[in-house]
């Protein structure tokens, strides 16, 4: 959801907000009480820069300096211990410091150094605490000998075989006692891994002999087997009952109870699932050895079907025989079958409001499959009052959706591929769609798409998505008294882009690259990547008929016209993580539509447009570009309020449908950083942020003067905004709040792109700039805009 507002009062308000929490650093010690001090430094000297930063881990919470945004906030809401808003002072507290001291103490000494000293400092000034904690380390400790004690033979042989795709404890290398655990939990997972159901941590033990004043140390890992046996029992996977109850999660009453197989014992109290829905995702067979990973992903998958409410791992019985076998046990309660959710929002923006409401039906389980029926439907409408309207009410645009999607947890295909989603639930997905787009006074839009789209995991990181066969339909309808207008003018490619009817199947194409990391703050990069072709099928079926022409020398089949063309698009970003919750984004978008064959235009639909709140937030959503296209001078001189020349009339009909573009190119960087733990709920988060970029045509235009895409004109038609903003995170989802500014304008020429600078002193009232442009334009020029939304931009 995101909503568009650029008031006076509404930027007051918000630069109000900004500006309390960038001022709120004083009187940080007003909520002291007599000797208090406020710890506001933590130092660590003498220590390993490599360690350094990790040990500011271990000062205990209350002595570690504020947030100063969350101690404002605390100071500001919690006056007689109210609310729990922020985070308390840290005040001074020698017992906690010295506790700190020792805990620096110990983890240094963890890192090798087993001689490590470390003291503590204190300074006051001014009712503010600097804590310093000075190392000295003295030798680091090396592994001098490495060996092994495993009197289990197949156990022995595993773990050499294995270890040095794990193992941290080479000789020469640094005694480090998380190493030693690392080893100890790496080689206990490998044996869950393979079949040992019954061994322990505990088995595992190190003992090791520092030569104290050479500063090396001999290692010995012991594995012992259990009391009373000779070896380790390794296990394999028998019979497995599953057992689903009713939506309650009461197992009572009759259940559909089905012997699938020799494996699986299928028993239903729901009576609304077939056997293969759960068994499919299984992953431990009947004969396998026992596999922690396999139970991991059988309660993944099962739970990624959405279907069902509580899915804990199986849980295993040994077999009363003496063949170390396991039986296994899965117990489900299902999800609500139905469920229904409705949306909306509320768009206001100098002259510009409107709503768009929408409702989202889902059925979770058709065909006692997990088959997914949705239903969507949405409703938006916009009005906008400018000077040069050419009704009463202004431009109005409508846009209706409906569509369903029938979507299989599996894949359907003719033939039998290797056993799916060990990595992720693959999807089938069948969908049909109809959309109306109306603007008053201009065009009518009819278009109907159905597509097959299959959906799979190469591994946790990298997605697939293929839709082998899209068909598209699309109608327009012309207003007459517009249509005279747009051919008086020789406005044909409006014409033909708005008006004609066309259709075309195609195919598409995603890969996506660590989606599931995003909202995580470590160093990653991601990328996603379409590539949409379409009207090749058709334009060989055309050939080989020898169908007819039209009047503009396309062909034609079943009496209409198709199209061909081919359009690429890429998200590739870079985060990197600046200690903590800060991180710093880096995103390039760019993309590519070329019409050919039987095409010389691309669909209305398939156009890039710039602007909103996902890329250039300075602008709202198809007002930017293409290139340097001038909505005030590419319809001809303005008339007067009372009197609109044919050229504002036009500009007003055109308006939201002429700036667009078969190449986009859009960067983002952004500064992300927690304000505070606590406020009304929610993490608070803070942002600083640019963005560059624009849409081109691909060649030039006479309807788009300037707007054609030459190297040698890049950076002179490339728009910059600017901005900051403020995210409420409240676990289940980001509420945003973002302000961005023009910074660099390409509708002007030279030095008169620079708005910002050149006439900042109109940044919240008008003067002769923005006096100019109402006159040109019919519409305010707004320097801020306001986005609200839901979600983080990307």
């Amino acid at each position: 959801m995101k909503a568009y507002i650029y008031t006076n009062s509404y930027r007051v308000t918000i630069l109000g907000i900004l500006l309390l929490f960038i001022g709120s650093g004083c009187s940080l010690t007003r909520g002291l009480k007599g000797n208090e001090s406020l710890v506001r430094k933590v130092t660590i000297k003498g220590m390993d820069p490599e360690f350094a930063e990790l040990a500011l881990n271990y000062v205990d919470k209350q002595q570690q300096p504020n947030n100063v945004i969350n101690l404002q906030l605390y100071y500001l809401f919690n006056k007689k211990g109210k609310r729990s808003i922020g985070e308390s002072p840290a005040i001074l507290d020698s017992n906690l410091v010295e506790f700190s001291r020792v805990q620096i103490e110990k983890f240094i000494q963890s890192k090798g150094y087993l001689k490590a000293k470390v003291a503590d400092t204190i300074i006051i000034k001014k009712k503010k605490a600097q804590l310093i904690f000075t190392t000295t380390q003295g030798p680091m400790f090396r592994i001098r000998k490495f060996d092994d004690s495993i009197p289990d033979q197949k156990v022995r042989a595993l773990y050499r075989a294995n270890r040095n795709k794990f193992s941290h404890l080479q000789p020469g290398g640094r005694f480090d006692t998380d190493s030693v655990a690392y080893e100890r939990d790496a080689f206990f997972t490998l044996m869950k891994r393979n079949g040992y159901y019954d061994f322990y941590r505990q088995y595992i033990n190190f003992t090791y002999d520092s030569t104290y004043n050479s500063s090396v140390v001999d290692l010995r890992m012991i594995i012992d087997n259990p009391p009373d046996k000779p070896a380790h029992p390794i296990y394999t996977i028998n019979n497995t009952l599953i057992t689903i109850s009713a939506s309650n999660g009461r197992n009572t009453g009759t259940a559909d109870t089905i012997q699938v197989d020799s494996q699986f014992r299928f028993v239903d109290y729901s009576h609304k699932f077939k056997p293969h829905t759960v068994t499919d995702y299984v992953y431990q067979l009947k004969g396998d050895l026992f596999n922690t990973d396999m139970q991991t992903v059988t309660t993944s998958r099962l739970s990624e079907l959405n279907v069902f409410r509580n899915v804990p791992n199986p849980t295993y019985t040994k077999t009363s025989d003496s063949t170390n076998r396991l039986n296994t046990k899965i117990d489900i309660i299902p999800l609500k079958q139905m469920s229904d959710r409705v949306e909306g929002e509320f768009l206001f923006s100098g002259g510009r409001y409107g709503y768009n409401i929408g409702n989202t039906f889902t059925d979770r389980n058709m065909f006692k499959q997990a088959v997914t029926l949705q239903v969507k439907l949405n409703f938006s409408i916009l009005y906008d009052n400018g000077r040069n309207s050419v009704n009463s009410t202004g431009i109005e645009n409508q846009d209706f959706k409906i569509g369903a999607s029938l979507i299989y947890p599996r894949l359907l295909l003719p033939f039998t591929v290797t056993r799916p989603g060990k990595h992720g639930v693959p999807h089938t997905t069948f969908s049909t769609n109809y959309s109306l787009f109306y603007q008053k006074g201009l065009v009518e839009r009819t278009s109907f798409i159905n597509s097959l789209t299959y959906d799979f995991m190469e591994t946790a990181n990298k997605i697939h998505s293929v839709t082998p066969i899209n068909i598209e339909f699309s109608k327009g309808s012309i207003d007459p008294t517009a249509y005279q207008e747009l051919l008086s003018q020789n406005r044909y490619s409006y014409i033909y882009l708005i008006g004609r009817t066309i259709f075309t199947t195609g195919s598409q194409y995603t890969y996506q690259a660590n989606g599931n990391l995003l909202n995580t703050f470590g160093n990653f990069t991601y990328f996603r990547g379409s590539l949409d072709v379409g009207g090749n099928f058709l334009s060989g079926v055309s050939n080989v008929l020898n169908t007819p022409k039209d009047t503009l020398g396309q062909r034609t089949l079943f009496g209409y016209t198709f199209a061909q063309y081919s359009k690429a698009e890429i998200d590739f970003r870079v985060y990197r993580s600046l200690g903590g919750e800060n991180q710093f984004v880096f995103r390039i978008n760019p993309g590519i539509g070329v019409p050919y064959g039987n095409s010389s235009q691309l669909i209305f639909e398939k156009n890039f447009y710039a602007g909103g709140a996902n890329d250039m937030r300075a602008w709202l959503p198809r007002t930017l570009g293409p290139g340097q296209f001038n909505r005030a001078t590419a319809y001809g001189p303005p008339g007067t309020p009372n009197a609109p020349s044919a050229g504002d009339i036009l500009r007003t009909r055109l308006k939201y449908i002429d700036q667009f573009g078969e190449i986009k190119f859009i960067t983002n960087a952004e500064y992300r950083t927690k304000l505070a733990n606590d406020f009304f709920g929610s993490i608070l988060r803070g942002a600083l942020f640019v963005d560059a970029g624009n849409v081109w045509r691909l060649n030039k235009q006479t309807d788009s003067p300037n707007g054609e895409f030459r190297f040698n004109n890049v950076l002179q038609s490339t728009a910059i905004g600017i901005g900051g903003g403020l995210r409420f995170d409240v676990s289940f989802f980001v509420f945003r709040l973002d302000a961005a500014f023009k910074f660099k304008d390409p509708q002007f020429n030279g030095a008169d792109q620079w708005v910002l600078i050149n006439h900042a002193d109109e940044l919240f009232h008008s003067g002769t700039f923005k006096n100019n442009y109402l006159q040109a334009n019919g519409e305010s020029y707004n320097f801020m805009q306001l986005n609200f939304g839901i979600g983080m931009p990307f």
